[in-house]
């Protein structure tokens, strides 16, 4: 080999190094949890399309809305939620009285795995589905149980139109657009599911600095409010920021007591945040924006009690108690307000597994406030 062809060799080789060095610069370093999947903790790929084989009933009617919900179970748990069973790739409804009663096991591993938020639309028919490791969004037809929507290309990440990268949260706004975070983009995207286009986008890919709304700082949560602004909760620097949809930013905080700020939620009185800190031991934190004071906090340090890495907490209508999905100990809890405790819980802790009882990685969840799943209503 000549010295010239030599050299060009060794250019070819260095070539892949040299392009990730300058990916680097170019997006910025992602916070260190970031690296390793989510919260730097292991993300496989899971069990496969699992369902827990109950015989489930046919829905009741919608008959509620969140506004002027049905009938609520009352305590420990007002009403039934609808959970993201992240690495059992399905979703699945329990009732208070933890009766399996919906669920929607994946109908295809390679367009939907991994689902790890979800939230109803704001007429109880549809449900917004976000998957951060299979880099898609989807919408689901509750009544139908049927996949109707996607955006992103499944097990493809980008930056390109029609893209995403690791998008997280979900939610359907009332004008029928489709809200996420998409993490490693460095956004926020409100896009329009009747024509695939992004309708707005707060935040650009590449710059993942804190200087909301042009610049994010890999969010995570993005959240819509009552009056139609959103919370949006940023990674680095635990950052929470509450923004018109117009793009005005009406407060930005360093959220109190958390080092990983997920999906933060505003309280059921709309005056406060709740947030949970995505680590071991986890912990969730209720403050006041205006003064970054800590209204109520909780963080046990070891046994039962102890959370590993929750990833979303939300104070329940009705009680005040806190409901958290929490990850790593295969579970989804509810905790007294007042004794700090909890006082009901799905799924085995430490214990993944897909028959009745059991949750993989429960990631997220939302409450069925629109069909009035009782007993007694269904006789």
């Amino acid at each position: 080999m000549n010295t010239t062809s030599g050299m060009q060799a060794r250019v070819r080789a260095l070539l892949p190094a040299l392009f990730v060095v300058a990916a680097g610069f170019a997006w910025g370093s992602p916070p260190a949890e970031l690296v390793k999947g989510k919260g730097g903790v292991d993300d496989p790929k899971g069990a496969g399309a699992v369902s827990s084989g109950v015989a489930l009933p046919a829905p009741p009617p919608v008959t509620g809305n969140r506004k002027a919900p049905v009938a609520s179970w009352g305590k420990p748990l007002p009403y039934p939620i609808l959970i993201a069973d992240r690495r059992n790739n399905r979703l699945l409804e329990v009732t208070p009285d933890k009766r399996i009663v919906w669920e929607f096991p994946s109908p295809n591993l390679t367009v939907y795995s991994g689902n790890e938020d979800v939230n109803f639309s704001e007429d109880g028919r549809r449900l917004a589905v976000s998957e951060e490791d299979n880099y898609d969004v989807h919408i689901v037809d509750y009544e139908k149980r049927e996949l109707v929507w996607t955006y992103g290309v499944p097990e493809k990440k980008g930056a390109a139109k029609g893209f995403l990268n690791y998008p997280d949260d979900a939610h359907l706004l009332p004008d029928g657009k489709f809200l996420t975070a998409d993490i490693r983009n460095c956004r926020v995207l409100i896009i329009d599911p009747a024509s695939n286009e992004i309708a707005t986008q707060w935040g650009k890919p590449g710059d993942c600095r804190h200087d909301p709304p042009g610049r994010l700082a890999y969010p995570n949560g993005a959240t819509p409010l009552e009056n139609g602004d959103i919370l949006v909760s940023e990674i680095r620097d635990a950052w929470i920021s509450r923004i018109t949809r117009e793009g005005k930013v009406v407060w930005s905080v360093k959220a109190p007591n958390i080092r990983y700020p997920s999906d933060a939620f505003p309280t059921v009185d709309g005056k406060n945040v709740i947030v949970a800190d995505f680590v071991k031991p986890g912990r969730v934190v209720i403050f006041d924006p205006a003064t970054r004071k800590v209204i109520w906090q909780y963080d046990a340090k070891s046994g039962d009690e102890m959370l590993d890495h929750p990833s979303l907490a939300r104070e329940l209508p009705g009680t005040g108690d806190v409901i958290v999905a929490d990850d790593l100990r295969h579970r989804v809890v509810v905790i007294d307000r007042a004794t700090r405790k909890i006082v009901w819980q799905y799924g085995v802790t430490d214990t993944p597994g897909h028959k009745p009882g059991y949750l993989f990685y429960p990631d997220g969840f939302d409450l069925d406030v629109y069909r009035d799943w009782r007993p007694a209503a269904r006789q």
